[in-house]
C-alpha cells in the first residue's frame, strides 16, 4: 500500500498505568516496543489528563475539557445520586452532542475510522463508538472488566449485587449492534490480545476504497485497569522483581529516571502514597508474599500490552503505512491507589461481597480468570514517583502522564530520542491532528448542532521543532488549564499550579506549587507567596466559569454523610 499525502493517526491509551511503569520512562517492566517507539520519536514528560478514566478521553476525543464534553465527574459518581446532576449542562455521564469528537470530524474529512477497546463514554446505541464517528468498532462500552472476559455475577439469575453500572445486557458493541459477551467473543478472550486481534482484523478487511482514505486508529486497551489479572506464564517471568516492596521499587525507579533525564538530578520526590495503607513493614509475610505477587500480575500486564503495540507496529510497516502514522502512546491518568474494599457497589452491597461469593483470591489463584485483585495504594505511589499521591487526585501524581509520539514524517530526525518537557494536555490531540490533517475544526456548528471550540493546542511547533528550538504550546500568561472532579481541583498557568484536595484527601485548603522546580509537590507556598495564592485562585474562577461547572461537592456529601460515608467522594 503506498503512503498516503494525509498522515493517518493512531492513538493507543492504557488504562491507569503509572508514569514510570514502562522502560522508556525508568521502568524495568519488559517494554521494548514502546522503548522503540520512543527512540524514534517523542517522550513527553509534562503531560496531562484528568485524574480519572472517562474524563480524560472526553477531553481526548473532543479537544475541550470534560465538564463541556458531559463528563464533568464519573459517570459512576453521578449515578449515585442522580438528582444532584440532572438537567446540568456537562453532566450528561456520556460524551455529550455540544462537542464535535475526533473521529467524527476525520470520518467527514475523508478518514477512515476503527476502534477497538474501552469506550467508557456512554452506555447506550446514541452514544457509542458507532454514533460518534467510529465505521468498524469492537467496544466494551463500562469502565472495567475482567480481563478473561469471566462475569459470573453478571449472569447469576438467583442474585445479583452488581459491580460498577454493569447488567448482563448491553456491555459489548461490534459496530453498530450489540453482541453478547458471554457468547460472542472468542474462548480464548483476553483483553489486551483480542482488543489487538479485532484492530488488526478491521484493518486488514479495508476494502480498497477504504485503502485510499488515510485512517484514524484507536486502541483502548482496558489493561493494567484492575482485576489484575495475566496469563501465569506471563506472570511467571517477574517473580521475585519485587519482593523487596513499594519503596524498594520508588528507589530503583527514582534512579533509572534519574540516569535517563526523565527527571532532573536534583528532583526531591513526594513521601509514598499511602491513602491509609498500613507500612510495608508491618504486612505479615503472607500479606507481602499477596502484595508482591499482585505487582508481578500488573507487571505482566504492562509486558502485554506491550507487545501488542509491537503486533500493530509490525502490520503498519508491512503496509507501508507506519511512517506516515503519527503514534501516541499515553496512560489516561495515574496508577490507580485506591482501596478498592470499600467501594459501594449498591445498597448494602459492596465490592468485598462480590469477591467473596464469585471469586477465588487465594495466593495459588492470583491472577487467573476467577480472581478479583488490585496492588494498593503503595505500589501506585512508586509507579507516580517523584509526583505526590496517584488516580482521582488532581495532584501530579493523578494528571501527570507518560506519553510517547513517533511521527518520522513530521518530527525532525535529529530530535527522535528526544525527551520533551514541555507543557501538554490530553486535549492537544484533536488540534494537532486536524492541523496535520489540513482540517478545520468545525464549531460554531457541526452536523447541524452547536459544538463548543477547542481548548487544546496544536503540537506542531512541537512536533517540528529542531534540537536547539525552546517551544511553548501554552502561554505562561494566558492560557489557564483546570482540573476539577466533585470538589478534588488544581489550575496550571505557566510553571505555577494552584490544588485543592477535600478532607480526607487533603487539608481543605488551597495549596500552591512552583512545579517545574518541584515536580513532587513538597513544598506549598501558599503562605510565602500569597498574591501569586491569589492571582491562581482568580485563574481558577476564570476556569469555572468559562467550563460551565457548578458546585457539586457540598450536595454530594451531603447525600453521602445519610448513608454514612462522608468523604468518601470516589
Amino acid at each position: 500500500m503506498a503512503p498516503q499525502t494525509r498522515p493517518n493517526f493512531l492513538v493507543i491509551v492504557a488504562d491507569d498505568l503509572g508514569f514510570s511503569d514502562t522502560s522508556p520512562f525508568g521502568g524495568e517492566i519488559d517494554t521494548p516496543n514502546l522503548m522503540k517507539i520512543a527512540m524514534e520519536g517523542l517522550r513527553l514528560t509534562d503531560f496531562h489528563t484528568a485524574a480519572s478514566c472517562s474524563p480524560t478521553r472526553a477531553m481526548l476525543l473532543s479537544g475541550t475539557d470534560a465538564h463541556i464534553a458531559g463528563l464533568g465527574a464519573m459517570a459512576e459518581r453521578m449515578k449515585r445520586f442522580p438528582h444532584i446532576f440532572a438537567d446540568k449542562p456537562g453532566y450528561e455521564g456520556y460524551l455529550n452532542y455540544r462537542v464535535a469528537a475526533m473521529p467524527e470530524i476525520l470520518q467527514d474529512n475523508g478518514y477512515h475510522t476503527v476502534m477497538s477497546g474501552k469506550w467508557h463514554l456512554g452506555l447506550t446505541k446514541e452514544t457509542a463508538p458507532c454514533s460518534r464517528g467510529f465505521t468498524k468498532v469492537l467496544s466494551t462500552l463500562p469502565g472495567a472488566g475482567n480481563h478473561f472476559n469471566h462475569e459470573p455475577q453478571l449472569y447469576d439469575t438467583t442474585e445479583k449485587p452488581r459491580a460498577l453500572l454493569k447488567g448482563n445486557k448491553g456491555l459489548w458493541m461490534e459496530n453498530d449492534q450489540f453482541i453478547d459477551g458471554e457468547t460472542d467473543l472468542p474462548k480464548d478472550f483476553y483483553s489486551s490480545n483480542t482488543f489487538t486481534d479485532y484492530f488488526l482484523k478491521y484493518m486488514r478487511e479495508r476494502t480498497d476504497e477504504e485503502k485510499e482514505k488515510p485512517f484514524f486508529g484507536y486502541l483502548a486497551f482496558t489493561a493494567p485497569h484492575w482485576p489484575l489479572q495475566a496469563p501465569p506464564e506471563i506472570v511467571k517471568k517477574y517473580k521475585g522483581w519485587y519482593d523487596d516492596g513499594p519503596m524498594g521499587l520508588r528507589n530503583r525507579r527514582l534512579k533509572s529516571m534519574i540516569e535517563k533525564a526523565i527527571v532532573p538530578n536534583d528532583v526531591e520526590p513526594a513521601p509514598l502514597h499511602t491513602l491509609g495503607s498500613k507500612p510495608w513493614d508491618e504486612f505479615t509475610k503472607e500479606e507481602q508474599a499477596k502484595s508482591s505477587r499482585a505487582m508481578e500480575i500488573f507487571a505482566a500486564m504492562v509486558d502485554l500490552i506491550d507487545v501488542n503495540v509491537g503486533r500493530v507496529i509490525d502490520y503498519l510497516r508491512s503496509t507501508d503505512e507506519l511512517d506516515n502514522t503519527l503514534i501516541a502512546f499515553m496512560s489516561d491518568n495515574g496508577a490507580e491507589g485506591n482501596i478498592l474494599e470499600a467501594i459501594p457497589i449498591l445498597a448494602g452491597a459492596t465490592l468485598k461481597d462480590v469477591i467473596e461469593k464469585y471469586y477465588d483470591n487465594s495466593f495459588e489463584n492470583m491472577g487467573n480468570h476467577n480472581s478479583f485483585v488490585w496492588y494498593g495504594p503503595q505500589w501506585a505511589g512508586a509507579s507516580t514517583a517523584p509526583a505526590r499521591a496517584a488516580k482521582s487526585f488532581t495532584t501530579e501524581g493523578g494528571i501527570r502522564c507518560p506519553c510517547i509520539v513517533r511521527y518520522p514524517s513530521g518530527i525532525p530526525q535529529q530530535r527522535a530520542g528526544t525527551i520533551d518537557n514541555t507543557f501538554t494536555t490530553v486535549m492537544d490531540l484533536l488540534p494537532t491532528f486536524l492541523d496535520l490533517a489540513g482540517v478545520q475544526h468545525p464549531a460554531p456548528t457541526f452536523r447541524g448542532r452547536e459544538v463548543a471550540p477547542l481548548r487544546g493546542k496544536s503540537w506542531l511547533p512541537l512536533l517540528s521543532a529542531s534540537k536547539s528550538d525552546s517551544v511553548s504550546i501554552y502561554s505562561g500568561e494566558n492560557d489557564i488549564v483546570g482540573w476539577e472532579q466533585l470538589g478534588i481541583a488544581a489550575v496550571r498557568v505557566g510553571e505555577w499550579k494552584a490544588l485543592f484536595l477535600p478532607p480526607p484527601r487533603g487539608p481543605g485548603k488551597w495549596e500552591l506549587y512552583h512545579v517545574s522546580e518541584d515536580l513532587g509537590e513538597v513544598h506549598d507556598l501558599a503562605e510565602k507567596e500569597p498574591k501569586k495564592l491569589a492571582e491562581m485562585i482568580a485563574h481558577y474562577e476564570t476556569y469555572y466559569q468559562e467550563t460551565g461547572m457548578f458546585d457539586a461537592y457540598e450536595m454530594f456529601q451531603s447525600e453521602l454523610a445519610k448513608v454514612g460515608q462522608k468523604g468518601k467522594a470516589w
